[in-house]
């Protein structure tokens, strides 16, 4: 039996230079948060012992005082690193693959469990991939990699958030300048933070937009939507992302010049429930639509239309699927025990996008990508939206679950109210594509959605 899970980053450097940390496994400490420690016997070099401390108090010691030391079994320099490690029931091994990709690198870290228990042993070490693009900013810092003087410097409003997170982390990963505003700093994130309150202008602002000309704003500001539909939930979430919205407008609106750019999030979700109706940027906004949803994407849209920037891009996104997004892990576990039948009916559409293709759209939205330049309302979504039914049938073949009776939507309603949610989120569904990427000739990774779940958990 065997276990397989595997990352990759693009990273604005030469493998000579990524090396230089890959190539010392002393260094992995550094960058990468699983391990509190790593001793290298020797030199790093093929057959060298490596003593391998993972972090966590309890499984730190456990590990030391049951597993021999790792060695070193693939290492070529600037190409490939390889640490293999015997494990009570099988093996754990960890590789690093550098492949050269227009001008730079791609980073792939590759972690594997083999033997009976190697599924408990995944388990029981964790996910050490989680945030890797976050990880190799760190890599690249260690490596004396910093922004060119010409760069883009890209402020992120909500960037300590999930997708602000994976964005920052991209865009530093392919040499840009960032900035994220937060409600609260953050020590485990390795960006130039900026700490705010989300209403109001002064002190935040001072000096981020000295250069407006190679400054972009992103918005992605704005409360999670995981909460029981009350009229003040509601309120809450309209104003938190009108009101930051606005703050940040009025901000660019003191400039002396335009920004250069200002991709704003919205989503989706705007069409509220949307039945078989097929959506695109030309579709009407309902006059009457859902509070939770309507009533707070609209509003939050008006809110930027003032923006003093040279191109404004509102991206209407649907789910994001990540490694570490919450709508994954939790559908994904309710697949796993045997839950993970169809919601409702079944026949919602659910419209989709995969982070790598959401991640290429924002960086089209800032005049990052050679080919495609993004500016209007543009549906961020996969080209093949599924209905619901599909979706849980898939992720029960991907992650091998077993078969699942439905949930009917009393039942789901009951769920949602004792897990203080909204059951509109299952029960409800639109089928939304965009007209513009395909015209502006965008290439999706990943349009299909069994290709894209496999991406994520293997």
């Amino acid at each position: 039996m065997s276990w397989t899970r595997s990352a990759s980053q693009y990273l604005a450097a030469d493998p000579a230079t990524v090396w230089q940390v890959i190539g010392d496994p002393a260094q992995l400490p550094l960058w990468s948060p699983a391990f509190s420690a790593v001793t290298v016997q020797g030199d790093a070099a093929l057959d060298a012992l490596v003593q391998l401390t993972p972090a966590g108090a309890v499984i730190g010691r456990l590990h030391a005082r049951t597993a021999p030391p790792a060695r070193i079994t693939a290492h070529s320099p600037q190409r490939r690193l390889e640490i293999t490690q015997s494990q009570p029931g099988g093996s754990w091994q960890q590789e690093w693959r550098l492949t050269p990709y227009d001008g730079g690198t791609v980073l792939t870290q590759q972690n594997r469990f083999t033997g009976p228990l190697s599924r408990g042993m995944a388990v029981a070490m964790g996910d050490d991939l989680a945030d890797f693009a976050v990880r190799c900013t760190r890599l690249l810092a260690l490596a004396g990699v910093a922004p060119a003087p010409n760069a883009l410097r890209v402020v992120i409003a909500g960037g300590s958030g999930a997708l602000g997170r994976r964005l920052a982390a991209d865009l530093v990963c392919r040499g840009q300048e960032v900035v994220i505003l937060t409600r609260q700093e953050r020590a485990d994130l390795p960006f130039t933070q900026r700490v705010w309150d989300g209403r109001t202008v002064g002190g935040w602002d001072e000096g981020l937009f000295d250069e407006p000309s190679r400054t972009a704003m992103v918005n992605l500001a704005g409360r999670l939507i995981d909460g029981r539909p009350t009229e003040k939930f509601i309120a809450e979430l309209r104003a938190s992302r009108v009101k930051s919205t606005r703050a940040l407008v009025e901000a660019s609106r003191g400039l002396s010049a335009p920004l250069a750019r200002w991709v704003q999030a919205s989503t989706a979700s705007i069409w509220g429930d949307a039945g078989e109706q097929r959506l695109t940027e030309d579709s009407p906004i309902p006059a009457v639509g859902v509070p939770q949803m309507t009533g707070v994407a609209a509003p939050w849209e008006q809110a930027v239309e003032p923006a003093n920037a040279k191109q404004l891009a509102v991206l209407r996104i649907s789910i994001v699927f990540d490694r570490d997004s919450q709508v994954l892990n939790t559908l994904g576990g309710l697949a796993k025990v045997g839950l993970g039948g169809r919601v409702g009916n079944g026949r919602q559409w659910f419209s989709w996008i995969h982070v790598e293709d959401w991640l290429a759209i924002a960086r089209a939205a800032l005049g990052l990508d050679p080919v495609v330049s993004l500016e209007g309302v543009v549906v961020a979504s996969s080209p093949n939206p599924v209905r619901n039914e599909h979706l849980m049938k898939l992720l029960r073949v991907v992650l091998s679950g077993p078969p699942s009776p439905p949930t009917p939507a009393p039942l789901v309603k009951i769920g949602a109210f004792l897990m203080d949610t909204d059951p509109l989120l299952a029960l409800t569904g639109r089928h939304a594509t965009s007209r513009v990427l395909p015209e502006q000739g965008f290439e999706f990774a990943h349009p299909e959605l069994e290709d894209a779940l496999r991406s994520l958990v293997s």
